[in-house]
Formats: C-alpha cells, structure tokens, sequence
C-alpha cells in the first residue's frame, strides 16, 4: 500500500514512532522489574560485611517476618509444613537458601527456623543482612 504524495508515491512506513514506544517500554520493565523481585518485607539486622544477593533463579529465600509467619519467596509456609517444603523446593532441585529474618525476631524462632532447615538435609545456608549505615557513608566518601 503506497501513500501518494504531491510529487510520487511513498512506499516506506515511518517506523520512528514505534521505536519510541518500544523505548519507553524498554525503560518501563527496566524500572519496575527489579521492584517486582523484593518479595516480602523485613527489617533486616545489619553488620559491617555484607555481600549481595544473587539476582538468579538458583535460589530461594525463606523469610521470617517479625510477628514470625515464614515466606518461602513470597508465598506463606507454614511452620509444620516447612520441612516438606524444603526436602522438596531446595534439596530435591539442588537449589542454594537463603534466610532473611526481620531483626525483631527472637533467637529462638530463628533456631528452631535453622533446625528445621537443617532436619530437610540442607547443609548450605546463606543468612541476609544489611550493611551497617557507617559502613556505607565510608563508601561515599572514597
């Protein structure tokens, strides 16, 4: 299909505007997807030696919220059905745990949270943390 123009006929298609749109998109899911992956909300302890989480699909994180409901990823477990879970979702797909605890949780749901961890055979656990304020305002300043 061809438009005719004054002198001729134009038979290409201005393809600028939909390279516009296709950027905006691009810049849309660039935002919002890291936002998507968060999960469930915490307030981590912090210590002075932190390092990131990997940003893969090899893992899963199991939260323990301060009123102490446990999240695997963002769905609620619980704490009787946790083992299962686990035997199932970590050791039987060979998948690497992390435990993310709100800081208002008391010790002793955090170890009872680990023994069950431990009874679904996996020996490998990595604990989430937050950087120290401290720590990061020497970052800046470098």
């Amino acid at each position: 299909m061809a438009i005719k123009t004054g002198g001729g006929f134009l038979n290409e298609i201005n393809v600028t505007p939909f390279v516009d749109v296709m950027l905006v998109l691009l810049i849309i899911f660039m935002v919002t997807a890291p936002l998507m992956t968060q999960g469930v909300e915490v307030d981590l302890p912090t210590t002075r030696t932190v390092k990131s989480l990997p940003q893969d699909s090899e893992h899963l994180v199991l939260t323990v919220k301060g009123d102490g409901s446990l999240f695997l990823d963002e769905y609620q477990v619980a704490e009787d059905e946790l083992e299962g879970h686990l035997t199932r979702l970590v050791s039987g797909q060979m998948k690497q745990l992390y435990l993310r605890a709100d800081a208002a949780v008391p010790y002793g749901t955090v170890v009872r949270v680990m023994g069950e961890i431990k009874a679904a055979g996996i020996d490998r656990l990595g604990i989430v943390a937050e950087e120290t304020s401290d720590r990061k305002t020497q970052g800046q300043k470098k």
